[in-house]
C-alpha cells in the first residue's frame, strides 16, 4: 500500500537537523516565546488578527467552542448546525459541552454545504451557531452562507484543517466566520507532528482562548490584557494572581518544539501547497475522464449530460 504522507514534515532532513540542535541549546521547552513567534507568523500569513497556538486541531474545536461559551454568545441547550461530511472533533465539543449537534446535508457536486442546503435546513432548525467544514480544500457559495448567518444572527465557524491556503472569490478560506480552525497533524499541509490553531479578527475571543487553553490562568496573556482581567476581579496580588482560575479551561498547549517545526514549516507552506495543487491536477486529468464513476468537484456538464472536467483551480 502506498502511503497518503510520510509521517514527519517537508524538508526532513534538514528539518531535523535544525530541531536536534534548537533542543540541544534552547532552555525552555513547554509553551514560550516559540509558540508565540509562531502564532505571530501565522496570523500574518492567514491574514488574521490573531491566532491562538494548541496542541492539536481538534483541541482548538474544543477551546474554541468553550471560549464562546464562557463569554456568554452561546449556551448549553442551544442548537449548534455542522456539516454533514466532516470529522469526529467538530461534533464532540458540542456533545461534550451541552449544545444540540445537528448535521447539514452537502452538496454532491463540491461534498461542502451550499447556501441552498442551509437555507433548507434553517426552514426547519433555527440555530445559533454554524460550524462549517471547508472539505478536501473546497467549499461551496461560503460567501452567501456567511451572508445569511449575518442576517439571522448566526455564528459561523469554519474547520479549514483541509483547505490552507484555498482562496475563494479573492479570499483565504478560514476568513469568512468569525474564527477557523487549523490542524498541523502530519497529514495536513504543514506539520508540527502535533498541533493545531484558531484565528481570528475578535480579540476578546483571542484572550478567552487563550485563558481556556491553559487551565483557565491568564498566565499567557500579555501584561495590559493581565492588568485588564485582575482589575475587573480585584485581585491586585502578584501571589494570587498566580493561582487564580478565571473560567472553564483546560491544559491544551502545545511546545516549544511544535512551535520550532511550526516556524520551520511556514517557510515551506506555499511551496507545499504548489505542489499538492499540481498533484491534484495531474491525477484529476486521468481520474476524471472515467464516466463510470461520480466524480464530484470541480466539473462541467456537457449537452450529453457527460461529466465533463474542469481543472483549471
Amino acid at each position: 500500500m502506498i502511503k497518503l504522507i510520510k509521517s514527519t514534515f517537508y524538508n526532513e532532513a534538514e528539518t531535523k537537523k535544525e530541531l536536534i540542535k534548537f533542543i540541544k541549546t534552547n532552555k525552555q521547552l513547554s509553551f514560550g516565546s516559540e509558540c508565540e513567534k509562531f502564532e505571530k507568523n501565522f496570523a500574518e500569513y492567514q491574514k488574521r488578527k490573531f491566532c491562538v497556538f494548541f496542541n492539536s486541531g481538534s483541541s482548538a474545536n474544543l477551546a474554541l467552542i468553550q471560549a464562546l461559551l464562557n463569554l456568554g454568545r452561546v449556551k448549553r441547550n442551544h442548537t449548534a448546525a455542522f456539516s454533514a461530511l466532516t470529522w469526529p472533533t467538530n461534533v464532540m465539543p458540542f456533545v461534550q459541552l451541552g449544545l444540540e449537534p445537528l448535521p447539514v446535508d452537502v452538496e454532491l457536486e463540491t461534498l461542502n454545504v451550499s447556501s441552498r442546503k442551509f437555507l433548507e435546513f434553517l426552514k426547519q432548525h433555527p440555530v445559533k451557531i454554524f460550524f462549517i467544514t471547508n472539505v478536501l480544500g473546497f467549499c461551496d457559495d461560503i460567501d452567501k452562507i456567511k451572508e445569511i448567518c449575518d442576517k439571522r444572527g448566526i455564528i459561523l465557524l469554519e474547520d479549514n484543517c483541509e483547505a490552507l491556503g484555498t482562496i475563494y472569490k479573492k479570499k483565504k478560506l478560514g476568513n469568512f466566520g468569525l474564527a477557523s480552525t487549523f490542524s498541523f497533524f502530519v497529514g495536513h499541509h504543514m506539520s508540527t507532528i502535533e498541533g493545531g490553531a484558531v484565528c481570528t479578527d475578535d480579540k476578546e475571543l483571542a484572550r478567552m482562548l487563550k485563558i481556556v487553553r491553559a487551565h483557565g490562568w491568564d498566565r499567557n496573556l500579555n501584561p495590559n490584557e493581565q492588568k485588564k482581567i485582575r482589575t475587573a476581579f480585584n485581585n491586585n496580588s502578584d501571589f494570587y494572581s498566580r493561582y487564580t482560575f478565571y473560567d472553564l479551561g483546560y491544559n491544551l498547549r502545545p511546545t516549544e518544539i511544535n512551535g520550532f517545526l511550526g516556524g520551520t514549516q511556514l517557510k515551506f507552506i506555499d511551496e507545499i501547497i504548489k505542489k499538492r495543487n499540481k498533484n491534484f491536477v495531474e491525477l484529476a486529468k486521468h481520474i476524471y475522464k472515467n464516466n463510470g464513476c461520480y466524480l464530484p468537484i470541480k466539473f462541467n456538464r456537457s449537452p450529453k449530460n457527460k461529466r465533463k472536467t474542469n481543472i483549471s483551480l
